[in-house]
């Protein structure tokens, strides 16, 4: 049995349905909650803020507070305690680097808006695709 989960989590439901599967499929495991906040750029629309921020990692930490509050409340629900961790960058290769260091990967199929999908890419897939670990990809 799996010991340390990694499950990526964004602001979509899909996220949260993750969390809630490794939550009650890996019981005593030790789950980290990863936040990837995108690399900027002009395609897409958070991360166009960033992009003007002075202090873009800070700005990106202050983002994800919100995202990582609701998978603790979630983690809470199920008299769990998780740990929180932020990335910046392509969230697929945040995603794959950090797996490295878990014994598997939990993940939503899909999160954002359909804009996002299309220029970022299906991350599920390039995670699933490239992970070094077994990845359970949850709908």
């Amino acid at each position: 049995m799996a010991s340390q989960i990694l499950v990526a989590m964004d602001e979509s439901a899909v996220a949260e349905k993750a969390l809630e599967f490794a939550l009650e499929h890996h019981p005593g495991a030790e789950i980290t909650v990863l936040h990837v906040v995108g690399t900027p750029s002009g395609m897409m629309g958070k991360a166009i803020g960033l992009a003007l921020s002075e202090d873009v990692q800070g700005d990106a930490r202050e983002d994800a507070t919100a995202v990582l509050d609701r998978a603790r409340e979630i983690a809470h629900d199920h008299d769990t305690t998780i740990q929180t961790d932020v990335e910046f960058g392509h969230p697929a290769r945040a995603i794959v680097d950090k797996a490295e260091g878990f014994d598997a990967v939990v993940l939503g199929t899909h999160g954002g808006s359909l804009a996002d999908r299309l220029f970022v890419g299906n991350v599920a897939d390039k995670v699933f695709r490239q992970s070094p670990v077994p990845v359970t990809v949850v709908r």
